[in-house]
């Protein structure tokens, strides 16, 4: 058998493998543990295995690693990493997708009972309907103020109830109840906090984003740097287009109040003196339109009806 290895020789085992992972990987999603089991955590690790790696270790000891290795490296870039262990976490090294490799771990959530002291994550609700509990139980539903009948020799309850809201406590009563009635109202595992990639840390919801929603963004940003720049008179690509079209705007205005004139003022003056030729070119201009479509399309017509063959072409002459 292997002789035990003593907490030194165990910490200088740990720094290196965090170093080694950190020289490897440039990906790492940083998650929080809480209420994850052993099994739990195994059964992750063989979900991920392949292109990623989970690491469990104290805060003090990923953060000392992170530090030795940054100064080794030279690389501060590591350090961005420092800051966000804080609290129950752990680090998924990966090569993979991070999306996908997010959503795999998402996978692994394992239900669990109301314990008493316990903060819930979520609203606890106890919906209605036969309990299957003998009368002789209703001092819990009492207790908690929970509406019920007797049917059929069972506790019935009447109405759906919040029995804990989020963030609040799990009491003794709650507990109790809960784990008569069968429910596990939580489920647990690793919850993704924060992503390095590269030196750049980020936000989890950032995954979530789709082609369309950058393109959204994209074009919101655009939106405001030409509103900015039409308002200073600021000169932008983005905005060069609507200053070109109100400066057209402004001559024109001016060539229409005086005797200032250019070809497109002329025919605006013209309009505005008779308004109807207006009327009238606005009408023309679609059925000007439906004209040149059908004559393009009599001419691909024309081009694939087949020619028709002539006595020449036959090689007789019906006069032969």
């Amino acid at each position: 058998m292997a002789p035990k290895q003593t907490k030194a020789e165990k910490k200088v085992a740990y720094d290196a493998k965090l170093c080694e992972l950190l020289e490897e990987y440039g990906q790492i999603l940083v998650v929080n543990a809480d209420n994850v089991g052993s099994n739990q955590l195994q059964n992750i690790r063989k979900g991920l295995r392949g292109d990623s790696v989970v690491l469990m270790g104290k805060n003090t000891m990923m953060k000392r690693s992170v530090r030795i290795h940054a100064d080794k490296t030279g690389n501060s870039a590591y350090l961005n990493l420092v800051p966000l262990l804080v609290g129950n976490v752990g680090l998924i090294f990966t090569k993979g997708d991070l999306k996908e490799v997010s959503e795999e771990v998402a996978k692994y959530k394992v239900g669990a009972p109301a314990r008493v002291g316990l903060v819930a994550p979520i609203d606890v609700v106890v919906p209605p309907g036969n309990t299957g509990l003998d009368p002789s139980q209703t001092s819990f539903f009492q207790v908690l103020n929970i509406p019920t009948k007797i049917n059929k020799g069972t506790v019935e309850i009447i109405t759906p109830v919040e029995l804990i809201k989020k963030g609040e406590k799990v009491g003794s009563s709650e507990a109790a109840l809960l784990a008569k009635l069968g429910i596990r109202p939580f489920s647990y595992g690793l919850v993704v906090l924060s992503v390095y990639d590269n030196g750049s840390v980020f936000s989890p919801e950032v995954l979530d984003l789709t082609e369309d929603d950058l393109l959204e963004k994209f074009a919101a940003g655009v939106s405001m740097v030409t509103s900015l720049s039409l308002a200073v008179s600021y000169p932008t690509l983005a905005a060069a287009p609507h200053m070109f079209v109100n400066a057209y705007k402004n001559i024109l205005a001016v060539a229409v109040e005086t005797d200032y004139s250019f070809p497109e003022a002329d025919k605006v003056k013209e309009y505005l003196k008779d308004p109807s030729k207006f009327a009238v070119a606005a009408v023309a201009a679609p059925v000007a339109d439906s004209g040149a479509s059908a004559a393009s399309a009599k001419e691909e017509e024309k081009k694939e009806e087949p020619a028709e063959e002539s006595d020449d072409d036959m090689g007789f002459s019906l006069f032969d």
